[in-house]
């Protein structure tokens, strides 16, 4: 008992500082350290569907909010969604614009968790139907008081209006071909009228679900109008994605029996102390290959079959990477962090060790991560490799003269390097 109570003091007061504001950015965010483990995606019967981008067809409209509250008692949530433009800044249209009735939506699907370490509720919750494609920031906020947010999440709804044909795959540039990667593909817009397509049409690339360096409104090479056409042949730098390195990863779905990459279990007090095999830099190293994915994360306990998202653990867990000091910062990133490079992810460097280190508490599960620099490469720990598998994703956007809104007409998955 003393353990739960001196860790949630751990947690309001070593973190207190990070989230002390409550101001809504338009984000993947969370506004106190208690909220943990969110993840949104396509509510379906299928293996790995939590691994999906949170975007859906407005036809079918079935994505999943879920996250851990590490509190001992429910609080009272609730649901609001905005809609904004292509850029992510918010659009002019009102909640019954997009919405088709109300625009406020309590949470009553929880679970307590059972038996863990330290207690904490599970919630979950069907994001509501919307009737307009676009952009879609999901605040969640405690008693009805929308200034006392809890968690802002962005997801997508798409209508198809558009197609997109490939134009020979991926291609290298110059000198940097080998380690960057660009995406060649034309957009037909013949089944939809559009007006000034330079100008109101905008596409938006992001890769592997991220997006902190996904490209904004990026412009055609050349507009085909007589054809109904944009084509996109990127021969530019700034058009290209780094190609990155496959994800690390380490499993601890089971603390019986700690997967690939633990190197040791500290059960001598709760929550436990896990520690990650050390870590190098690969950026000299030949480019190597081994399922991942793409940054992602599953919780989960294969000790307790039966409802694993509330018999999960938190544990404490342990990252080193063994390298020489930087000038720029360093971070420890995936998909569970939302990408942040913040002072939370923030590694420390031991002089004497010549190690960068940073200890998480994190839900047991399946876990990718790579380490990212503050600078121009922020890949220069982990190499860029043009062999490497992404995912990217090409979101079209149109703004109509009614609403005057950007709405998301296009959304085309392109697997890179699909193994």
């Amino acid at each position: 008992m003393f353990s739960r109570y001196f860790l949630s003091g751990l947690l309001i007061i070593g973190l207190s500082t990070a989230f002390a504001q409550k101001t809504l950015v338009f984000e993947d965010r969370t506004y106190e350290p208690q909220i943990r483990s969110v993840q949104c995606y396509p509510n379906q019967p299928s293996e790995g569907n939590s691994l999906l981008s949170a975007v859906t067809n407005i036809s079918t409209q079935n994505l999943l909010l879920e996250f851990d509250d590490l509190r001992e008692q429910r609080n009272n949530y609730y649901v609001k969604l905005i809609h904004c433009n292509f850029d992510w800044s918010k659009s002019t249209l009102m909640d019954l614009d997009f919405m088709h009735d109300y625009n406020e939506f309590v949470i009553n699907d929880y679970s307590f968790s059972i038996n863990t370490h330290i207690q904490y509720v599970h919630y979950k919750v069907a994001i509501p139907a919307v009737k307009v494609p676009g952009n879609y920031l999901v605040i969640i906020y405690r008693d009805g008081e929308r200034k006392d947010l809890i968690l802002s999440r962005r997801i997508a709804v798409f209508d198809s209006r558009l197609d997109l044909t490939q134009d020979d795959g991926i291609a290298g540039l110059g000198n940097i071909r080998n380690t960057n990667q660009a995406l060649n593909f034309i957009v037909d817009y013949s089944r939809t009228e559009v007006i000034n397509p330079m100008g109101s049409i905008h596409v938006t690339i992001r890769q592997n679900q991220r997006w902190d360096n996904a490209k904004l409104d990026v412009k055609p090479s050349f507009v085909r109008e007589e054809i109904s056409k944009m084509e996109y042949r990127f021969f530019d730098m700034d058009k290209t994605f780094q190609g990155g390195n496959e994800f690390r990863f380490v499993d601890f779905r089971s603390l019986n029996y700690p997967g690939q990459n633990t190197l040791k279990l500290d059960k001598s007090h709760k929550p436990y102390d896990l520690s990650v095999n050390l870590d190098f830099p690969r950026a000299a190293q030949s480019y190597s290959q081994y399922p991942d994915m793409n940054g992602n994360f599953t919780p989960d306990n294969t000790d307790y079959q039966d409802e694993p998202w509330i018999s999960a653990n938190y544990l404490y867990v342990t990252f080193g990477l063994k390298s020489a000091q930087l000038k720029e910062d360093v971070y420890l990133v995936g998909a569970f962090n939302g990408w942040a490079r913040n002072e939370e992810n923030k590694l420390q460097y031991n002089q004497g060790q010549g190690i960068y280190s940073k200890r998480m508490l994190l839900k047991q599960g399946f876990y990718n991560y790579q380490y990212l620099v503050d600078s121009p490469d922020p890949n220069q720990i982990e190499g860029n490799y043009y062999q490497t598998e992404n995912l990217y994703e090409v979101l079209v956007y149109y703004r109509a003269f009614q609403p005057n809104a950007d709405l998301l007409v296009g959304y085309f998955a392109i697997a890179v390097n699909q193994r």
